[in-house]
């Protein structure tokens, strides 16, 4: 059996095209965080290929961008290919089954907003706590 389910956040905006044959195909990387952590105490962090067909690949496109949170289940695929210099070349990567897009569009712009920018954060007020009710 040929399964993965992985969840992680896309390294950067997911790219689509089409093959010969006019089918679409999307590509992009998620970073998945291990459980534990190295001998120095910190979470190692893997960076996976996913490739998603058709109009699944055509919606990841549309609605996912760098910093979304998704869930993917698919399985493992690895191909091999000669390089222009002429040296062969191996990947592996995840052919998407499923994609569930977890953080919504005004998350990941709240997200965008809070760490490219004080002037939002600049912008809070602090509430008069004096009529909350506990």
């Amino acid at each position: 059996m040929n399964k993965c389910i992985l969840i992680g956040n896309l390294t950067k905006d997911p790219e689509l095209s089409t093959t010969t044959n006019g089918v679409a195909v999307c590509r992009f990387a998620i970073a998945v965080s291990r459980k534990y952590s190295n001998a120095d105490g910190e979470r190692e962090t893997d960076f996976l290929n996913i490739v998603v067909w058709r109009n699944l690949g055509e919606n990841c496109h549309k609605f996912l961008k760098k910093g979304s949170k998704v869930g993917v289940v698919g399985n493992i695929q690895s191909r091999s290919y000669d390089a222009t210099d002429g040296t062969k070349r191996y990947v592996t990567e995840i052919v998407a089954e499923e994609v569930e897009f977890l953080s919504t569009r005004n998350q990941d712009e709240q997200s965008a907003k809070v760490s490219t920018g004080s002037e939002e954060v600049a912008k809070l007020q602090p509430i008069d706590d004096d009529g909350l009710p506990f």
